[in-house]
């Protein structure tokens, strides 16, 4: 993504053509992607870099978290405390501080962009920062010390303003129902509890935006800082707890069946084993949890360097666990591995083979990007009817057979690279956790169930690209058109369609090149589109502006056709036409009677150039065949016109 005057339309150049030039003829030329002025702001300062490299003077914030939260199932109240230190390391001084309550989305008056159960939100009965307790403003004018809740945001006006290099203190007391079913990405169903977005949380200040703390409206999801959790989370007795992070007491709160049964699991590494850690006869205090005299126990986790927590319990519960290989997490020169587990109810069909599913993606992931950073993966069942990531915990719901289980599974558990280590904002450009993640679900089903999961009958793009419905990637998550597929084709199959299409033009071993580079550079930092633009640019050695601009900025299509096929003494001549906006090179290959074939490549150039029209030369023969992208990579909409045969 290099920065250049921006194109008119081409003048159309009919390469070899015959007839004359019309208007309709002319073809749009893709503009250059131009960033905006806060990124160009960003490198001027330092943070960022043209190159997609974060800049010598990159900074993030983050915020550590200590929580202590206690269940209610009966009454389904969640109460919490909670301390935050939040280390400033960006160079300004900042007079405010935003927070996020998104259990408010439930709050009546609170604007949503789907209908939610109204449970009150979140009830704050006490807000200190630096011990000093702050009182809630009635408007958001107020400039004094206090906080004024708009929504889903908290803004703080502190009594001084937090300055660069310095750590504050904030802590909350609050409660709230949970909600139940239909709640988006967490709630209850009376048997399952799973809280997500459940404590009030630092909004992200990052270089290029400042502050960035969209409302949640339902739909959009999450950007957050990284920062080290230290939960303790306190249930009824005989109610299994999976959750983000280690578990730091199991002697406390896990039997000594239960805690026997992990360790045979642990010492299971490599085999593949799954063991039953708790069955159906052992659901009950004393033999799945520790008994207590109260009748709850509290379970203790710490997570480091993570962007959120999450967890689920059920005193249903079934559990699973084996062991995936992560490769060499440590740079020790030995194999490093991660638990899995696998939370569930026993009617959850397919679900026995969740810690399979678990185990074969975060090994395969592992090997595709860089090992899985985290000491486990725990799956989780019910509620909702897709599913939701976490770090190192993904909820999954919905009627399920082997095949959908494992695409979910993989699918969310994929996230734990985009966005848990490479931070992305979701938010803003959902295509990028998504879109990525959507192609890496792909690779993954076609490896573990051997189809060819590229196919365009596979690709959900195919059915609405030129329809008139489809929308651009490069869209807020809460601007997509309500109940169209629109948002679910531009921010998961068509960005995957377009990296797959990258790959077709520059080879695996290249395309994966840049791939990881861009996961490597981006680890525990917040990218912006722009930096996986130039870093795919710096790597494969080429301007890309055309590519990002069609594929993420447009809604144009392919559509290329074989035209002609000539046969002369001297040379056989392929005319091919671009009819489509898109323009993309054009590999053709020709088949002749004997069996031989001959493949050529017009490059985009040609198309860049303004023609609709250009030619290939091949050797002399009978054609029998000539055929554009045998590979099927590209995303062209209309492949009947790609073939010609005689």
């Amino acid at each position: 993504m290099r920065l250049r005057p921006s194109f008119l339309l081409a003048a159309v150049l009919l390469l070899g053509a015959a007839r004359p030039v019309r208007a309709q003829d002319a073809r749009p030329i893709p503009y250059p992607v131009l960033p905006s002025p806060q990124f160009e702001r960003a490198v001027e300062r330092g943070t960022r870099t043209a190159t997609g490299m974060p800049g010598p003077r990159y900074w993030t914030n983050s915020a550590d978290y200590t929580i202590h939260a206690e269940l209610s199932p009966d009454t389904r109240m969640l109460r919490g405390q909670e301390t935050i230190r939040y280390h400033n390391h960006s160079p300004d001084d900042l007079d405010r501080i935003l927070v996020h309550l998104r259990q408010n989305l439930h709050k009546e008056g609170v604007i949503r962009n789907r209908p939610q159960q109204l449970t009150g939100g979140m009830h704050l009965s006490e807000v200190r920062y630096n011990g000093e307790v702050l009182l809630e403003h009635a408007s958001g004018r107020n400039p004094g010390p206090g906080y004024f809740i708009d929504g889903t945001v908290m803004r703080l006006t502190p009594p001084e303003p937090l300055a660069s290099g310095a750590t504050a203190t904030l802590t909350f007391s609050w409660s709230f129902e949970v909600p139940g079913l239909g709640a988006p990405r967490m709630g209850q169903d009376g048997e399952v509890f799973y809280l997500g977005y459940w404590y009030p949380q630092l909004a992200v200040y990052d270089d290029v935006n400042g502050w960035k703390a969209d409302p949640y409206m339902g739909n959009g999801e999450f950007y957050m800082d990284y920062g080290a959790y230290d939960v303790a989370i306190d249930v009824p007795e005989g109610w299994l707890v999976g959750a983000t992070g280690v578990l730091r007491n199991p002697e406390e709160v896990l039997s000594e069946q239960t805690r026997a049964r992990l360790a045979m699991a642990a010492d299971n590494r490599g085999s593949g084993a799954v063991v039953h850690v708790v069955e159906a006869g052992d659901r009950a205090p004393g033999r799945s949890t520790a008994a207590s005299a109260d009748g709850r126990l509290t379970w203790r986790f710490h997570a480091g360097n993570v962007r959120d927590f999450a967890f689920g319990t059920s005193a249903r519960y079934l559990w699973d666990a084996t062991t995936a290989e992560v490769g060499d997490r440590d740079g020790d020169g030995t194999e490093d591995f991660a638990m899995i587990h696998a939370l569930y109810r026993p009617e959850a069909e397919a679900w026995d083979r969740s810690a399979e599913f678990g185990k074969f993606s975060i090994e395969y992931l592992s090997k595709m990007f860089m090992p899985y950073p985290y000491p486990h993966l725990t799956t989780v069942e019910g509620i909702i009817g897709g599913g939701m990531e976490y770090p190192m915990i993904t909820l999954i719901g919905g009627a399920r057979n082997d095949r959908s289980l494992f695409g979910v599974t993989f699918h969310e558990i994929g996230h734990m690279w985009f966005p848990m280590v490479v931070g992305q904002d979701e938010k803003q450009y959902t295509w990028m956790d998504e879109g990525l993640t959507s192609f890496n679900t792909n690779e993954g089903v076609a490896a573990f169930w051997n189809v060819n999961a590229w196919d365009p009958a596979r690709q959900a793009y195919y059915r609405i690209a030129g329809t008139g419905r489809e929308v651009e990637p490069m869209r807020h998550a809460d601007l997509y058109p309500p109940n169209s597929p629109a948002r679910g084709i531009a921010s998961y199959s068509k960005p995957a369609v377009a990296l797959n299409a990258l790959r077709g033009l520059f080879g695996q071993e290249r395309f994966m090149q840049a791939y990881r580079e861009y996961a490597r550079r981006w680890a525990y930092k917040h990218p912006q589109p722009y930096d996986l633009f130039n870093t795919f640019e710096e790597v494969l050695g080429t301007d890309l502006d055309w590519f990002w601009t069609t594929m993420f900025y447009t809604t144009w299509t392919l559509d290329q056709a074989v035209g002609a096929v000539d046969e002369s003494a001297g040379e056989v001549v392929v005319t091919i036409r671009d009819e489509g906006l898109s323009p993309m090179p054009t590999p053709v290959r020709v088949t002749y009677a004997d069996g031989s074939v001959a493949e050529q490549t017009l490059p985009v150039d040609v198309w860049l150039g303004g023609a609709r029209e250009a030619m290939l030369r091949f050797d002399p023969g009978t054609v029998v065949r000539v055929e554009i992208d045998p590979e099927r990579f590209l995303p062209d909409v209309e492949r009947a016109n790609n073939v010609w045969e005689h």
